[in-house]
């Protein structure tokens, strides 16, 4: 019988992580880039030199299954060949282009298929992005332009990215300290509904999602009538993948209706199949006003776009030869080349059906997991392929370091991993949504033993 191809093995460690190639390029990493950039220690990093599929080697020579897709990216898998092909067909054709002066017809193309892919049947309108902070720099422009209010409502543990408008809206001392000074300080911040750790004490769903208060008491305090924006992920990702309750997300939803606010969903992490629908949203039933997405939508091309009603988005001014948000790589062909090939990918293998689908395996393996911990872990939850795992210690504080540990020992045995949420308590499992479930059944069986024994 033949073996798998490279990309649906399960992990192999030929040498212990990391090995000498990677600790040669890491201090010649240290000679040149900011120490703020990677972090070092004596198991850290490895040097990646190829992926497929949702496999990873480094440089020497060990094979990890990934169950991070690298943030979330890799969603029809790493180096998926339909996008690959497509990247490369492009950029022999017409690499660059300039989006905002003459554009190319696949920024046409891709601004059609987002507009019909988001939730809302409505006309959209679509600004395109590098970056999902630039998304959220986009849609934090947008409902200032539409509501001529600054004031945006954001929640706790949220992450936007780090640029300084969506650094405003994202919610971590470690990255917020040192600027804090130079924030526009727009943002107001409210508890998220993160059931576990629930702000009120309540159980949900008997709760009737009565952490919307939060939401009620900062719009009728002094502040609010400055408020013309609520921005929230409808499944926190860096914040510890906690998807917020769907009866929240409605009542959210008809709160914004009923005072006149703009609902942004940043679905940069959660969107595009990861949850096992197109968007997280959806499993709420609710249309957002603008919708923020990246990540995945390429499955690894740096392009983003914010999305959003064209009753909305027409509040902007229109050109007059000078674009008052536009950026140098904006509607990138390649990008867009990239973004068509990958949702082509994500449509005709039906990855998106392909992730609901898992969600029952993932459901059932990850609560055996946590039963197993005996107390190690303190919750199990998720979507889709979007799932955290939170350890605690006996009296139910985060457990970071065993998090850590886990993720540690987990590359030490051919399982790529990434901890999360605020305290860096969770880890983060987000494998492409190509992964066999052998692929799978590896990467847990892994944690599982690592848990039994430690």
């Amino acid at each position: 019988m033949s073996s798998p191809p490279f990309g649906e093995r399960p992990g192999h460690v030929r040498v212990k992580p990391p090995g000498p190639a990677s600790r040669k390029l890491t201090e010649q990493l240290r000679e040149f880039e900011s120490r703020n950039i990677t972090y070092v220690d004596e198991d850290f990093p490895i040097f990646l030199s190829r992926a497929a599929g949702a496999n990873v080697a480094d440089v020497d020579g060990n094979v990890y299954v990934d169950l991070s897709a690298f943030f979330g990216v890799a969603a029809t898998g790493h180096s998926n060949a339909g996008v690959s092909r497509a990247v490369r067909d492009q950029a022999r054709t017409l690499f660059h282009g300039m989006g905002d002066v003459y554009p190319t017809e696949n920024k046409v193309a891709l601004a059609r298929k987002l507009c019909e892919l988001t939730p809302g049947k409505g006309e959209k309108r679509v600004i395109f992005a590098s970056t999902g902070a630039e998304a959220i720099e986009a849609a934090l422009k947008t409902a200032a332009i539409a509501t001529g209010k600054p004031g945006v409502l954001c929640f706790t543990a949220a992450y936007h990215g780090l640029g300084y408008g969506a650094l405003s809206v994202t919610d971590r001392d470690l990255f917020r300290a040192p600027f804090l000074r130079q924030l526009g300080h727009f943002e107001q911040r409210v508890p998220y509904a993160y059931c576990f750790r629930c702000p009120l004490d309540l159980q949900y769903p008997s709760c009737a999602a009565a952490c919307l208060d939060f939401v009620r008491r900062a719009l009728d305090g002094t502040a609010g009538a400055e408020i013309g924006a609520v921005i929230v992920e409808p499944m926190q990702g860096r914040g510890g993948e906690v998807p917020a309750p769907t009866g929240w997300l409605s009542a959210l939803r008809q709160l914004c209706d009923e005072r006149g606010l703009i609902l942004i969903a940043d679905e940069i992490f959660c969107g595009f199949g990861r949850t096992g629908r197109w968007f997280a949203c959806e499993h709420a039933g609710i249309v957002p006003d603008l919708i923020c997405v990246g990540k995945g939508m390429s499955s690894g091309f740096p392009i983003a776009a914010c999305v959003g009603s064209a009753a909305i988005m027409d509040r902007w001014p229109a050109s007059k030869g000078e674009a008052i948000h536009t950026s140098t790589f904006l509607g990138h062909p390649t990008g867009c080349a990239a973004a068509l090939a990958s949702i082509e990918e994500m449509q005709t293998k039906r990855l998106v059906a392909r992730a609901a689908k898992l969600e029952a395996f993932m459901r059932k393996r990850l609560g055996t997991l946590r039963t197993q911990s005996k107390g190690k872990i303190g919750d199990a939850r998720g979507l889709g392929l979007m799932w955290g795992l939170e350890f605690v210690r006996p009296d139910g504080a985060p457990d970071k370091e065993r998090a850590v540990k886990m993720m540690r020992e987990a590359l030490q045995r051919g399982v790529l991993l990434l901890t999360s949420g605020p305290d860096g308590n969770v880890l983060s499992l987000t494998p492409p949504l190509v992964i066999t479930t052998d692929q799978l059944e590896f990467g847990i069986d892994v944690l599982a033993d690592l848990i039994a024994h430690d």
